[in-house]
């Protein structure tokens, strides 16, 4: 298979699954609420893929660079989320996307002329999720709205976010580590979410849902340190699979925490409006 087919066929099914992926979040939000939601939504969904085809054209080593950069890009999709979560509040849709992906790429752009080292690109993220993750506190809970679905919400969704993912793909493909690792942590994924349901469901409840991810995103950067400090040592395949599992678990654990912050809290509340109380 020449390299041109190839890069289609791995371009289609990253397309596919990242839609697949995104279609479900959405409807996970929509029914199960913004923190179930958020937790689908950070896993390595569009990362994955990206890493996995630059595996197959570029190795390890090539890997084990990139994930340096995309470390320090990652921070920018924390700043991006909250310059959504904030705007949501009260400004139009077009202005609220607008500002958070001008947001997102005025940062990457910062982030590219500066020369990352790993321990550099960690203090980075701790700064910026050590100020998101606080901010995003009181944004986390607003009722989902119950909404009508229509034929064509699924179609519809699938295609808006395989295109994001191809164009994304695209700009990105023949680029050197640097720019590959921006491009491979664009939060394309959160950007899907917000452009499907800010219009169905509102700002401040998509908004919800980013907040809920900050703890995520977290779980995420520690998915791409393992990717960076694997790469070489274990080879990409099993590099990748351990970045995985890290995102898997460290969002699961988040979910149980919160869920069981929120049944103390319940149960407080109850308790001080018991007669007995």
């Amino acid at each position: 298979m020449s390299p041109d087919l190839w890069f289609l066929l791995v371009l289609a099914i990253k397309m596919a699954v990242a839609a697949a992926f995104v279609v479900t979040a959405s409807f996970v939000a929509e029914r199960a609420g913004a923190l179930v939601g958020a937790m689908v939504v950070t896993l390595p969904i569009g990362a994955g893929p990206a890493y996995i085809l630059l595996a197959i054209d570029h190795g390890a080593a090539f890997i084990a660079d990139s994930t340096v950069t995309s470390l320090a890009s990652h921070a920018a999709s924390g700043i991006f989320g909250m310059a959504y979560v904030v705007a949501a509040q009260r400004r139009s849709f077009a202005v609220t996307i607008t500002a958070a992906v001008g947001t997102w790429i005025a940062c990457a752009l910062a982030i590219r002329a500066v020369t990352w080292s790993v321990p550099g690109a960690i203090l980075l993220n701790v700064a910026t999720y050590g100020a998101c993750v606080p901010l995003a506190q009181r944004y986390l809970h607003v009722r989902m709205p119950v909404i009508t679905r229509r034929w064509f919400d699924i179609p519809l969704r699938a295609t808006l976010v395989a295109a994001l993912v191809g164009t994304v793909v695209t700009l990105g493909d023949s680029v050197g580590p640097v720019l590959a690792g921006i491009f491979a942590v664009f939060p394309i994924v959160m950007l899907s979410i917000m452009l499907i349901l800010h219009p169905r469901i509102g700002g401040a409840a998509t908004a919800a849902i980013i907040a809920n991810a900050m703890w995520g995103l977290v779980g995420f950067a520690l998915a791409i340190l393992t990717l960076h400090l694997a790469a070489v040592p274990f080879g990409a395949p099993l590099a990748l699979a351990s970045a995985l599992a890290v995102s898997i678990v460290c969002n699961i654990i988040i979910f149980m925490l919160r869920r069981a912050g929120h049944a103390a809290r319940t149960a407080a509340l109850n308790s001080a409006a018991s007669p007995g109380a």
